[in-house]
């Protein structure tokens, strides 16, 4: 039996995006049915360009990186490739940003709507990070 795990990703901190990707990836391999909507600080990573170096918020955002654990970007791209999760991008953001489809990785779905994320998560788990 699958559940239908639905996260709200906003921050650009290293510990909270490296555990809304383990929760996604896990979920998803899993066999979950798993949404992304990324927002706010959590958006500027998912971009092309970025380097993906977001800042720790304590001691286990930089032993995420000294002990070389896998990174929150490969994760999701992990999620999506290996368990079928969907990641959108939020609109309103998007927009504010000024960026286009072509600006976020290739594995980020069509941006989409907080109401319409909202309606969607209604009916099963909601984590935020």
């Amino acid at each position: 039996m699958s559940n239908k795990i639905s996260i709200m990703l906003i921050s650009g901190k290293r510990e909270q995006l490296q555990m809304a990707a383990m929760v996604a990836s896990v979920g998803a391999v899993s066999g979950n049915d798993v949404t992304v909507f990324v927002s706010m600080n959590a958006l500027e990573y998912f971009k092309k360009d970025s380097d993906g170096k977001a800042p720790s918020d304590g001691p286990m955002g930089d032993l995420l990186v000294e002990k070389n654990a896998p990174g929150f970007m490969e994760l999701f791209e992990s999620a999506v490739e290996l368990g079928d999760a969907k990641i959108f991008p939020c609109s309103m953001a998007v927009d504010i940003m000024g960026l286009k489809s072509d600006d976020l990785v290739d594995y980020l779905s069509e941006s989409l709507g907080l109401t319409k994320f909202l309606d969607d998560a209604s009916e099963g788990q909601v984590w935020t990070f």
